[in-house]
C-alpha cells in the first residue's frame, strides 16, 4: 500500500510543479510578447485623449509588480496641467500601474485598463480666482463614434491604489488650500458601471486644512473607511456609510458631491457627537501631543461641520459652510496641578453663508470656567464684518501662575494677576461712524513673561485700559491705557495713551524707554527666523486731529526724539525688504523731521533728510497721506530691483502681485508705487541702474504723489553725454504702467547711442550705419508692459534731431541712391548742420522735409517709416549746381532691403498700427497699403 501512495504522492508533486512552473512561465513569457502593444497603445491614448504634456521614462509589462495582477508600469511619470496651468505639474510619480485584462489581451489583442496603481506620487491640484482648474486634461473627441471594434484602450476600473503620495489641493478661487502627507488609498468597485459602490479604505499620515490664509487642521493623522455611491452620468458622489477617525476624534459624514459644467454642488454633513473632551482635544497641533499625554481631561464634546450650496466661478455663487463646537463638564488637570481647570462649558457656532466674510456670524454663546475660587466668564456675538452687529460679556479674576500649573503650558511661563470687566452692545461700521455702546476695562498687574527661546523674562508687566461710549457713535469714544509698561532685561519702557473722539481724534500720547527689539523678539522668535533692531522713544503727542488739517499747528504739542536702528521694514509694494540702517527723528508739533537716516533696500542705499507732515493723522486716518520734503543722496539705485514680480525675502505682497507673479513667472513686472505719499524729493544719485541702461550723477528734484512720480529739472549723465529730462510715470498694474518725457541731448555720440540705448535704438534706426555728433530734443508717451519696456505702438511724440557731424558709413539706402544716379559719393556721405523734424504715432515716424548737401548733390527727404522697419520715403535729388533742378525719387521696400524708384512719386503707403490705450494691446500691426497703378510717362530729364 505504501508504494502505489508514495507514487500517486510524486505524480501529484509532479503535475503540481509542472502547473506552477507553467504559469510562472506563461506569467513570466506573457509580458515579452506584449510589450511594444502595451507601450504603443499607452502613447496613443495619451496623445488622442490628453490636452496636457505627459511623459514616463521606462515602461514594463510584468506579473510581479502588483502580484496577481498584470500591469503596465510606467516609470518616473509626469503629467503636466491643463490651460492656464500648462507649465505646472498635476501628476508626478515614481510609478503609475495600470492593471490588464489578461483574457482581453490574449485572445483579443486588446489593452482594457480595470486596476490603477499610483506610487510615490505628488498630486497636485490647482484653481486659480477665475475658478479655472489645471485637472481638465481629457479631451473627448468631437463626433466620437461609437467604438463597435473596441481597439482601442479602455478603462474600466475595478481597483485604484495609491501609496505614500502626497496631495496639493490649492483653490484660489474658494481661498482653500488642503495638503496631505502619506497618503495611502485603496478603492474598489465596479467603477466600469454606471452607478456603482465605490468602497475606500483610506490613511493620511497628516493633514493640512487651510481657509482663507488661517490652518483650520494642522498636521493631522486621518483614518477612513468609506462607502460611496457615485453616479458616472451625473458625475454624482453620495457618501453612504463614512467613518473617519483624526487622530483620535470619530466623525461620521454624509451628504452629496456632484460636479457641474461651471463648478460643483455640495452638501456635506460631519458629526461627533457626545464623545470623550481629550478625544477632541487629540486635534491639537503635534507639538502639543506630549501635553495630552500629561494631562488629565475630563468632559464630553460635540462638534458639528456642514457645507452646502452650489460653487460656480461664472456668477460668483458659492456655498453656505457652519462649524460648531460644544464642550460640557470639562475638567483640565496637568500632572496633578494644585488647582485645576473645572467646570469647563462653551457653545460656539460659527457661520459663513456664501463664504463671504461680510456675512459672518460668530456666537460664542457661553464660555464658563474655574480656576479654585476664580470664575472667568465670555460671551460673544457677532453679524457681518465692515458693518458689525457686536454684543459681549467679559468677566472674571485670573491668577495667570495658577492658569499656567493648571493647564500645564510648557513653552512659557506666566505671572500675574488679570482682571476683566467689559461690555459692549452695538453696531461698529466705519462708513456711518457707529461704534458699539461699551463700558469696563482689563487690568494686569504684576506680569511676568519667560519663553523657551530666550534666557531673560519680561516683568513688571502693568496694563491698565478703559473703553467707555455711552451713544454708540465714533464721537463718543473714550480710551484710556494708563499704563502699558515693562522692563525688559533693565530697561524700562512705558506708554499712557487717552484717545477719544473718534471723528476728530482727541489724543493724549506719552511714550518712554529703551528696546533692543532683536532681543525682545527671540523671547516669542521661532528657529530660523533672525530679527534685529533697537528703538528708544521719549515723546509727547498731544492735539487733536483737526488741528492739523485745518492748519493749527500752534495748538498742537508734539515733542521728543525717536531713535532707531537695524530695523527690517517691508510694504506690499515692493519685493524686497528695506534695511534701516539708523534714523534719528524729531518730533516738533506737526513735522516729523528725519534728522539723519540711512537704509538700504537689496543693492540700493539711501541717506535722507528733510520731514514728513502729519505722521499722526496718517495713523490715525484710514485713507491717510504722507506729505513731506526731503534730501536724498544714493551711491546706487538699482530700478530693477524695485520691479513688481522680481525675487525677493518679502512675503506680504499685494495679493494681486502675487496673483500676476504666478500667472507671469517670467516677468519682471512695473515698478508699483505707493498711492498714500506725496512727496517732494531732491535726489542726487551717483549711479542709478535701469534695465541695461547705467545712468551717472543724476541730480534734480523728484515727486511722488498719488502713485506717480514726477521729473522736473533732472539731469544725468549717460554716453558721456549731459541729458535733461522732465516727464512722469505711473503704474496702471503691476503688469502695465505709462509715461511721459521731455529730454534733450547736447552733442553726444551718435554710435554709442545707438548701441547702448535700446530706445534711441529703435527711434533712430539708420543710426547703425553713422558715426559723429548730434543733439536730440524730444517729447515722447506711451505704455510700458510687463518687462518695463515701451509698447511701441502706444508710443506718441515727435521732436528734433540736431547733426552736427555725421559720416555715414554703408547705409542701404544711400548705397542703393549711389548705384541709381551713379554718384559715388552719395554712398558714404558726410552730413553736417541739419535738423531733423520728426514726429511718432501708431508705430510709424513721420520724416519732415529735410535738405544735404552731398557731393555737390542736394538731396530733401521726407515721408514715413516705421519701427518694424517699413519705409515709404520721398527723396527730392537736387542736381548740381545749387540743386535748382531735382530729379523724384520714391524708397520703399524695408531699411536692410531698400527698394528705390527713380523718376517716381508713387510711393507705397503704410497704414498706421491700430493700439488699444485700455487694454494695453496692439489690435492690428501696421501694413502696406496697396499702391495705386501708376500712369506711365515719358521720363523727365529735369524738373
Amino acid at each position: 500500500m505504501e508504494a502505489p501512495v508514495k507514487k500517486i504522492a510524486l505524480k501529484v508533486l509532479k503535475w503540481t510543479g509542472i502547473v506552477i512552473a507553467s504559469v510562472l512561465l506563461l506569467m513570466y513569457l506573457i509580458p515579452l510578447l506584449f510589450p511594444g502593444t502595451v507601450a504603443q497603445q499607452v502613447k496613443t491614448f495619451a496623445n488622442k485623449s490628453l490636452d496636457a504634456e505627459l511623459d514616463f521614462g521606462e515602461s514594463k509589462l510584468s506579473f510581479f509588480t502588483h502580484f496577481p495582477s498584470l500591469t503596465v508600469s510606467l516609470d518616473d511619470f509626469s503629467l503636466k496641467g491643463s490651460t492656464p496651468f500648462k507649465k505646472d505639474t498635476l501628476l508626478s510619480a515614481k510609478q503609475v500601474a495600470f492593471g490588464i485584462n489578461l483574457k482581453r489581451l490574449i485572445f483579443n489583442n486588446e489593452i482594457k485598463i480595470d486596476e490603477i496603481y499610483v506610487s510615490d506620487a505628488l498630486v497636485n491640484v490647482m484653481v486659480n480666482e477665475q475658478g479655472q482648474a489645471n485637472y481638465n486634461v481629457y479631451v473627448a473627441p468631437k463626433d466620437q463614434p461609437v467604438d463597435t471594434t473596441g481597439t482601442g484602450p479602455a478603462i474600466r476600473l475595478d481597483r485604484v491604489d495609491f501609496e505614500n503620495c502626497k496631495i496639493r489641493y490649492d483653490d484660489r478661487s474658494a481661498k482653500i488650500l488642503v495638503k496631505a502627507d502619506g497618503f495611502n488609498y485603496v478603492g474598489r468597485g465596479n467603477l466600469s458601471e454606471e452607478v456603482f459602490d465605490l468602497q475606500t479604505d483610506a490613511n493620511i499620515d497628516a493633514i493640512d486644512f487651510i481657509y482663507d490664509n488661517v490652518a483650520y487642521i494642522e498636521r493631522k493623522e486621518v483614518h477612513a473607511d468609506l462607502v460611496t455611491r457615485i453616479n458616472t452620468n451625473a458625475l454624482s458622489f453620495i457618501l453612504e456609510k463614512n467613518q473617519l477617525r483624526i487622530n483620535r476624534l470619530p466623525i461620521e459624514f454624509t451628504g452629496l458631491f456632484t460636479i457641474l459644467k461651471e463648478g460643483y454642488n455640495i452638501d456635506i454633513n460631519a458629526i461627533s457627537e457626545n464623545n470623550k473632551l481629550k478625544d477632541l482635544f487629540s486635534v491639537v497641533p503635534p507639538q502639543y501631543m506630549a501635553w495630552l499625554e500629561d494631562t488629565r481631561i475630563k468632559g464630553r464634546s460635540d462638534v458639528l461641520f456642514s457645507f452646502k450650496g452650489r460653487y460656480n466661478a461664472v456668477t460668483g455663487q458659492k456655498p453656505d459652510l457652519a462649524f460648531g463646537i460644544r464642550v460640557r463638564d470639562g475638567f483640565i488637570d496637568y500632572k496633578k496641578a494644585p488647582m485645576a481647570v473645572s467646570e469647563y462649558e462653551m457653545n460656539l457656532n460659527v457661520q459663513l453663508p456664501s463664504l463671504d466674510m461680510e456675512k459672518l456670524n460668530i456666537n460664542l454663546s457661553k464660555l464658563d470656567f474655574n480656576l479654585g475660587k476664580d470664575h472667568f466668564h465670555a460671551f460673544l456675538e457677532t453679524k457681518g464684518m465692515k458693518e458689525m452687529a457686536v454684543k459681549a460679556n467679559m468677566k472674571g479674576t485670573l491668577n495667570l501662575a495658577s492658569l499656567d500649573r493648571a493647564l500645564g503650558i510648557s513653552n512659557m511661563q506666566l505671572k500675574g494677576l488679570l482682571k476683566a470687566d467689559v461690555v459692549a452692545d452695538g453696531i461698529y461700521s466705519a462708513e456711518k461712524r457707529l461704534f458699539p455702546k461699551a463700558k469696563g476695562g482689563v487690568n494686569l498687574q504684576g506680569g511676568y513673561l519667560k519663553m523657551p527661546y530666550y534666557p531673560n523674562p519680561i516683568t513688571d508687566i502693568q496694563f491698565v485700559s478703559n473703553i467707555e461710549n455711552d451713544k454708540g457713535t465714533f464721537d463718543d469714544v473714550k480710551i484710556a491705557i494708563t499704563p502699558a509698561s515693562f522692563v525688559f532685561e533693565g530697561n524700562p519702557v512705558y506708554v499712557k495713551a487717552i484717545v477719544s473722539n473718534f471723528d476728530d481724534v482727541l489724543y493724549d500720547i506719552t511714550a518712554k524707554g529703551e528696546l533692543n527689539i532683536g532681543r525682545i523678539y527671540k523671547v516669542f522668535s521661532q528657529e530660523g527666523i533672525d530679527v534685529t533692531g533697537y528703538a528708544k522713544a521719549d515723546l509727547r503727542l498731544q492735539g487733536r486731529q483737526s488741528y492739523a488739517t485745518t492748519g493749527q499747528y500752534s495748538k498742537l504739542n508734539n515733542k521728543g526724539t525717536l531713535v532707531i536702528k537695524d530695523i527690517k521694514a517691508t510694504t506690499e509694494y515692493f519685493p524686497k525688504s528695506f534695511y534701516v540702517n539708523e534714523g534719528y527723528f524729531t518730533f516738533k508739533n506737526e513735522k516729523m523731521w528725519f534728522d539723519k537716516f540711512t537704509a538700504n533696500y537689496g543693492k540700493s542705499d539711501f541717506a535722507m533728510n528733510g520731514y514728513l507732515l502729519n505722521t499722526i493723522n496718517y495713523f490715525l486716518e484710514s485713507k491717510g497721506t504722507l506729505k513731506g520734503n526731503f534730501n536724498v543722496k544714493s551711491k546706487l539705485i538699482d530700478v530693477n530691483e524695485f520691479m513688481a514680480l522680481k525675487e525677493g525675502d518679502n512675503k506680504d505682497v499685494k495679493p494681486e502681485i502675487e496673483a500676476k507673479n504666478e500667472a507671469n513667472p517670467k516677468m519682471s513686472g512695473v515698478v508699483v508705487l505707493p498711492t498714500n505719499l506725496d512727496v517732494s524729493l531732491v535726489a542726487d544719485a551717483k549711479k542709478v541702474a535701469y534695465t541695461g541702461l547705467t545712468l551717472n550723477n543724476l541730480k534734480g528734484k523728484v515727486g511722488i504723489a498719488s502713485g506717480k512720480v514726477y521729473l522736473q529739472n533732472t539731469t544725468f549723465d549717460i554716453i558721456d553725454c549731459k541729458v535733461r529730462i522732465d516727464g512722469g510715470y505711473d503704474d496702471e498694474s503691476p503688469m502695465a504702467a505709462n509715461f511721459n518725457v521731455q529730454f534733450q541731448a547736447n552733442d553726444f555720440d551718435i554710435k554709442r547711442a545707438y548701441t547702448e540705448i535700446p530706445l534711441f535704438h529703435e527711434l533712430v534706426t539708420a543710426a547703425e550705419d553713422m558715426k559723429g555728433i548730434v543733439s536730440l530734443n524730444y517729447t515722447l508717451k506711451g505704455d510700458i508692459d510687463g518687462n518695463m519696456s515701451p509698447i511701441y505702438p502706444s508710443l506718441k511724440g515727435g521732436g528734433t534731431i540736431f547733426v552736427r557731424d555725421v559720416q555715414v558709413s554703408g547705409m542701404k539706402l544711400f548705397g542703393s541712391i549711389s548705384k541709381k544716379t551713379g554718384s559715388e559719393g552719395m554712398e558714404n556721405p558726410n552730413v553736417k548742420d541739419i535738423q531733423v523734424k520728426s514726429e511718432i504715432k501708431n508705430n510709424l515716424i513721420k520724416v519732415e522735409p529735410f535738405t544735404l548737401k552731398v557731393a555737390g548733390f542736394r538731396p530733401t527727404i521726407r515721408g514715413t517709416t516705421s519701427f518694424d522697419g517699413l519705409l515709404d520715403l520721398r527723396i527730392r535729388l537736387g542736381l548740381p549746381p545749387g540743386g535748382l533742378i531735382g530729379v523724384p525719387m520714391v524708397v520703399t521696400g524695408t531699411h536692410e532691403n531698400p527698394k528705390i524708384k527713380v523718376f517716381s512719386k508713387t510711393g507705397q503707403a503704410i497704414e498706421e498700427a491700430q493700439y488699444d490705450e485700455k487694454t494695453n494691446t496692439v489690435i492690428k500691426k501696421e501694413e502696406r497699403v496697396e499702391p495705386e497703378t501708376e500712369k506711365k510717362e515719358e521720363p523727365k530729364k529735369a524738373e
